[in-house]
């Protein structure tokens, strides 16, 4: 990569690492897209997550990885990923929660054969401590996950986008399947109260992934 983005707002390691980041995508992507809109993509994909004092130190970490999920959504947008893998988009208000115990669920028992992303309308700092923990309790490690939003290439290259409590907020596009799941919000919650929520998730995605003809792990 050739460094196609100069910016005064990062201290010398954010740009070293970003650096790194874009070469790493750029031999992953570097023949689908061109240095500019992978640099792009990377840059912006920074910018979502900046501000944000808790992930500071891993925002170029971060970026990398909704870059690298954004660059395959468009892929499959622009035709260009003829694998046909079902993408299933789980969203709610601040992608800490039901979302992230709903993708983590259907990453698990799809097991390749179908793909789960997340995102959030107004996305928070973390991940909720008893969500974690719940997920945990089924042998699923969400910790590594992060609130994220949704950008328009992430929603259009989904199969079917299933919204939970994010209402109006959530994105519409003509011609997308759409599934509201009304569950309680975990946010406040204690682990206990939080555990029926999970296996209601549970036994949505195993529906979900039927629908798909996809055979749960």
């Amino acid at each position: 990569m050739n460094g196609t983005y100069k910016r005064d707002d990062l201290t010398v390691d954010q740009q070293l690492a970003l650096a790194s980041a874009a070469g790493r995508l750029g031999e992953e992507f570097g023949g689908t897209f061109g240095t500019e809109t992978i640099e792009r993509f990377l840059h912006t994909s920074y910018d979502q997550f900046a501000g944000r004092a808790t992930v500071a130190h891993f925002l170029p970490l971060l970026a990398e990885r909704f870059a690298r999920q954004r660059l395959r959504a468009l892929a499959r947008v622009e035709g260009e990923d003829d694998a046909g893998t079902p993408i299933v988009l789980f969203l709610c208000v601040h992608n800490a929660g039901r979302s992230q115990m709903a993708l983590g669920l259907f990453t698990r028992l799809a097991a390749g054969r179908a793909i789960a992303w997340s995102g959030g309308s107004d996305p928070v700092d973390e991940i909720n401590p008893s969500a974690i923990e719940a997920m945990r309790e089924r042998g699923i490690d969400i910790l590594g996950e992060f609130p994220k939003p949704w950008t328009a290439e992430i929603v259009q290259a989904a199969d079917v986008v299933v919204t939970m409590g994010c209402g109006d907020a959530c994105p519409i596009y003509p011609g997308k399947r759409y599934l509201d799941w009304e569950l309680d919000d975990p946010a406040g919650k204690t682990l206990e109260q939080i555990r029926p929520i999970r296996d209601e998730i549970e036994h949505r995605v195993r529906a979900l992934l039927d629908e798909l003809g996809v055979p749960a792990a």
